[in-house]
């Protein structure tokens, strides 16, 4: 054997001990990285603009501020927010446009939930312009704003535009919580199988009390959890009780181990509902109770949660370096 040959034994031995060291650290490092977050329901709106909003009431001391970007980076960074997606507030369909030119100027926006009624007049030609811009990801349509979903799902036309939400990429995020609701996701699901659904702010929801509605409502969320294209998103899970916010993750626990145990790691994302959370308390008193709650399932779920279930969910676009790569 030539001594080049005996040396280059050795290194691929000493190679060959090394690796599983070098492995074992590599694993513990990336362990140690703090987890990207992307904040999938934030609200944008500034009621200083001519026209004013819909939405917050001017009465709404708390709410009534303009709610942009640059004020939500603030707030969320410090907790490791690399991106946020908007979930619209109004029912006017000419803020869809308002809300993707805000989102434009601001990288730490990677995607927009827009407003439109599916089986009304023009929802084909305003589909087709707003998916134009990447940033737009989806509608949120339900029982919002007196809107009549049970009735409308029954509609031809608003299941072909469905059908079209769908073919496009998009989503559908619920508005808003309810037994009626779920109960019409189901029957929407089967008519339309193939449109992602993200069910919005779950958490806050009371079930029925009675035994009969609670049943059905029980065995049509079951059901839904049945659908691997169907998201529940954690928002809205601060309550009042007695006039008091309740800051204690003990309290929030059964209600969220209950979601996680029908829908799995795999289908719950992360949202605030910033800057309607202030209603229940500061950005950071939110995100700690949830916070919380998700490290106490392990780091694999915590990533799902924060960010890698909201990427099969809105497909949304990476715009900096800093959000993980979708």
């Amino acid at each position: 054997m030539h001594r080049s040959d005996s040396n280059r034994g050795r290194l691929n031995r000493r190679d060959f001990l090394a690796a599983p060291l070098a492995g074992a650290l590599a694993v513990e490092a990336a362990a140690q990285r703090p987890i990207p977050i992307i904040d999938t329901h934030i609200h944008l709106f500034d009621p200083t603009r001519p026209g004013g909003v819909p939405w917050p009431p001017q009465t709404n001391a708390t709410l009534y501020k303009p709610a942009l970007p640059p004020r939500y980076r603030g707030l969320a960074a410090p907790h490791g927010i690399t991106g946020a997606i908007e979930v619209e507030c109004s029912p006017l369909v000419e803020d869809n446009q308002w809300v993707l030119d805000v989102a434009e100027k601001d990288t730490i926006m990677v995607g927009t939930v827009g407003n439109l009624e599916p089986g009304k007049p023009g929802f084909r030609a305003h589909l087709d312009r707003l998916t134009k811009n990447p940033l737009f990801r989806g509608i949120r349509w339900g029982t919002l704003w007196g809107r009549k979903f049970t009735e409308e799902i029954a509609r031809p036309e608003c299941i072909a535009d469905l059908k079209a939400l769908a073919a496009a990429g998009r989503s559908l995020d619920s508005a808003t919580a309810g037994a009626e609701l779920i109960a019409g996701l189901v029957r929407l699901t089967d008519r339309v199988p193939e449109l992602r659904v993200i069910i919005d702010h779950l958490p806050q929801f009371n079930p029925p009390a009675e035994a009969a509605p609670l049943k059905e409502y029980q065995a049509n969320l079951r059901e839904l959890a049945k659908r691997p294209q169907v998201f529940v998103k954690g928002s809205e899970v601060l309550r009042r009780v007695d006039g008091k916010v309740i800051e204690d993750l003990a309290f929030y626990k059964p209600r969220l181990d209950e979601l996680w145990g029908l829908f799995g790691d795999d289908r719950m994302i992360y949202g605030s509902d910033w800057p309607n959370s202030d209603n229940w308390a500061p950005y950071d008193r939110v995100f700690r109770i949830v916070n919380l709650y998700i490290q106490g399932r392990g780091r694999e779920a915590a990533e799902k949660y924060f960010w890698r279930n909201s990427v099969r969910a809105y497909r949304w676009m990476k715009r900096h370096p800093s959000q993980p790569a979708a």
